[in-house]
């Protein structure tokens, strides 16, 4: 299995860029992972909150197959703890998901057309946090669960 976090708009903070690296980079010993940015729109200035996130779905929708497992990450999707979204991400490897694409959408979140297309949601929080933030926090949660897949010392219980 491998997998693709798709986000919309390049971090911009050196340093969420900085912590989004060290779990990237940690990642790599477990999984074939990819992050994938999708370019900010230009002039939105005369666009409307709905046509934003329209034309954020065009471009979003251009990255995925008919064959990935898509799940958004939204505020009212699924809440896992980090063991049980570990035991969430080994089922679909066992289950045989050859690409699990996980997605943070722009300022605005997600278009109705990304919610039809997606596999699944989840929540990383009942807080609300920056679209730029929740990069970092699901890098480490990804870390953590397959440190805890491999029982390494990394997670405390």
């Amino acid at each position: 299995m491998k997998i693709t976090l798709l986000v919309v708009g390049k971090t911009e903070d050196k340093y969420l860029v900085e912590g989004i690296e060290k779990y990237l980079s940690r990642l790599k010993h477990y999984i074939g992972f990819n992050l994938v940015v999708i370019p900010e729109l230009k002039n939105t200035k005369n666009l409307t909150e709905a046509q934003q996130k329209s034309k954020e779905a065009e471009l979003i929708l251009k990255q995925v197959s008919n064959l990935d497992s898509v799940i958004l990450l939204d505020e009212k999707g699924k809440k896992y703890t980090s063991v049980s979204f570990s035991n969430y991400l080994n089922k679909q490897m066992i289950g045989s998901v050859q690409h699990l694409v996980f997605m943070i959408g722009g300022p605005y979140g997600f278009d109705e057309s990304i919610y039809r297309r997606a596999n699944g949601s989840m929540s990383l929080s009942d807080m609300t946090f920056s679209h730029q933030m929740v990069r970092l926090f699901f890098v480490e949660q990804l870390y953590r669960a397959f440190s805890i897949l491999k029982g390494e010392p990394y997670h405390h219980e």
